[in-house]
């Protein structure tokens, strides 16, 4: 399989994280994407994923598959190893709520401030922008943050005793955050406590 990304991007980074969980990063084979200039809006490029994002998957048999949900659920269940979006149905809905709201309120509120209320990737790739839009987004980030702290004052990750996708999505968010200069604020000690932590998972560290 190939996935066409941007290493070290938040949205690939979150792909290959759950490629090293089951042990699979060898069986992918990688393709950048020059998004820089501008590569992701190409006819080309559209035709796989019309959002115009990173990452895809690409399978043997010809078919693209995108959104970091969506990619990562293939992952999971076409590789051996514990699972990272649940075993039973329960677990299942439990990682995915847990997973949407970092997505939502973490991970996507980041990036949309980072996109409008800062110079983001510079004016040839920020076609628009709104400021105050942004600035919304950055106190919904806040927010989330602490929500995930509370979740994290009782349990050891974020959708219950056990690392799943929903860790790997704030992870990314978190990640995303420093780089948009949006700190941690020091009395989420929970929150800081869980990032320190699983910082030494092998497929983090790594």
């Amino acid at each position: 399989m190939k996935i066409y990304d941007v290493e070290n991007f938040p949205n690939p980074l979150r792909v290959r994280i759950a490629l090293a969980e089951k042990n699979a990063t060898e069986q992918a084979t990688f393709i950048p994407v020059d998004l820089m200039n501008g590569q992701h809006r190409t006819s080309e490029f559209l035709a796989k994923n019309p959002a115009g994002g990173v990452p895809i998957l690409e399978l043997d048999d010809g078919t693209f598959i995108s959104e970091c949900s969506a990619i990562i659920e293939y992952i999971d269940h076409a590789f051996a190893g514990p699972s990272l979006t649940g075993d039973t149905p329960k677990s299942r809905a439990v990682i995915s709520m847990m997973q949407r709201r970092a997505e939502s309120m973490v991970l996507d509120a980041v990036a949309t401030y980072f996109h409008h209320a800062t110079d983001g990737l510079g004016p040839e790739l920020e076609l628009y922008q709104n400021n105050e839009w942004g600035q919304k987004q950055k106190e919904k980030a806040l927010a989330g943050l602490a929500y995930f702290d509370s979740i994290l004052a009782n349990s050891t990750y974020i959708a219950g005793p056990e690392f799943t996708v929903a860790d790997i999505t704030l992870h990314a968010g978190l990640v995303f955050a420093g780089f948009a200069q949006i700190a941690v604020p020091s009395e989420l000690t929970h929150l800081i406590a869980w990032q320190a932590r699983i910082a030494s998972r092998p497929s983090i560290a790594a």
